[in-house]
């Protein structure tokens, strides 16, 4: 019974690993190195990455992972192939709630009596 225990441990970890070795790494298209994009995207070398750098650099940021395709040499399909590994953010952090409550939760105001 306890080599069946530890086989079954065993072929659980195992699963595990191959799960994790299957998940997309991601990559923030607006924040990015070239390296980065390089690694991570499929379709995409180090001209490409380059030149996906280039483009926001004159452009701005992303703002949907379809505007990838005016870069020159990436297309739609590439960016279909990569959708789950591209990530938008823009690089602002979302403000932290500090634990007070919002002034639309506050009490409301008391009616004035009128005479």
């Amino acid at each position: 019974m306890k080599s069946f225990i530890h086989t079954l441990f065993a072929a659980a970890l195992s699963l595990l690993f191959a799960v994790q070795a299957f998940a997309a790494e991601k990559v923030n298209i607006n924040t990015a190195d070239a390296a980065a994009l390089d690694r991570v995207l499929i379709g995409v070398g180090p001209a490409k990455a380059a030149a996906i750098i280039e483009y926001r650099k004159a452009n701005g940021p992303f703002k949907s992972a379809e505007e990838l395709a005016m870069v020159k040499g990436i297309g739609l399909s590439t960016i279909e192939q990569n959708r789950d590994r591209i990530e938008l953010r823009t690089g602002a952090t979302p403000a932290k709630p500090t634990g007070k409550p919002a002034a639309a939760t506050a009490a409301p105001a008391k009616p004035v009596a009128r005479r």
